[in-house]
């Protein structure tokens, strides 16, 4: 649901299809910058915790703080923990993604 909701909000604020596809392969592609990559790479990290007894590396934390401030940094770790509470709530419920929004 998330996924959907984001992608419109992101169609009507003016970004392309083109980045709004290719978030899910954002490693292969040259439509990021660096900054985003870091904000990526630490969402990953952030949501897939149980993958790796380091869930982030320093490598990843100092990467996006090479290109966000503290606050920002604070600012989107919130971001991704709130949206990971958002999609287990919705996994636990079994909320079908589209069917609100």
């Amino acid at each position: 649901m998330c996924t959907l909701m984001h992608a419109r909000e992101l169609r009507k604020e003016g970004e392309s299809d083109d980045r709004i596809f290719a978030v899910g392969a954002w490693r292969e592609t040259s439509l990021f910058t660096d900054a985003e990559r870091a904000a990526l790479e630490l969402t990953e990290c952030l949501t897939r915790i149980a993958d790796r007894s380091d869930p982030v590396p320093d490598s990843v934390w100092n990467e996006a703080a090479k290109h966000w401030t503290e606050k920002q940094l604070a600012g989107l770790v919130l971001q991704i923990g709130l949206i990971n509470t958002f999609n287990r709530i919705n996994v636990a419920v079994r909320q079908i993604a589209d069917t609100k929004w």
